[in-house]
């Protein structure tokens, strides 16, 4: 599950926050000549967020990067806070967690890289896939065993329901 020896708690986690390329997506685009950026997701990841939302967690997807076949996926996830295109990761996470009331000491954040790890100290769960970049692991208190991509944020989400008794 996480690399760590003592896990963090995640008895307290109501929502979750994922950044989407090397997260969701392990940060490979495929340039198109049409000039969209094409990214492949991993579908147990889709079962995951469908499944948290479905028991009540709350899931929020922040991105630097706008594309519309992003937002369909997530939408077909029934995700509702979508932000993408995003400059100011803090702004948008101190304006979502003002709009609903939560707690960062209820949220779990993963993500990968540089522009992840201002909110990513904010939260009790500072999340990374297995391959994220090395100044995100130092301040992470878990690191999926899961590259990116390739079922990470499945393995988030598992792990916080399974010790809240609501996986399954």
């Amino acid at each position: 599950m996480t690399s760590l020896a003592t896990p963090p708690d995640l008895s307290a986690i109501k929502a979750f926050i994922f950044d989407v390329d090397g997260v969701f997506t392990d940060g490979t685009l495929l340039a198109l000549n049409s000039g969209e950026q094409a990214r492949t997701f991993h579908i147990r990841d889709g079962f995951a967020v469908r499944h948290a939302l479905a028991k009540g967690y709350r899931i929020a997807v922040i991105s630097g990067r706008e594309e519309e076949g992003v937002r369909k996926r997530l939408e077909s996830l029934d995700v509702r806070d979508i932000f993408l295109g995003v400059d100011d990761k803090m702004k948008i996470f101190n304006n979502y967690i003002n709009t609903y009331r939560l707690d960062p000491s209820h949220i779990a954040y993963m993500g990968d890289d540089v522009p992840d790890m201002e909110v990513m100290r904010r939260c009790a769960v500072a999340a990374c896939p297995a391959d994220a970049a090395a100044d995100v692991h130092a301040i992470s208190n878990y690191t999926a065993a899961r590259p990116g991509g390739h079922g990470a944020v499945r393995e988030l989400i598992e792990a916080v329901l399974k010790a809240q008794n609501t996986w399954l």
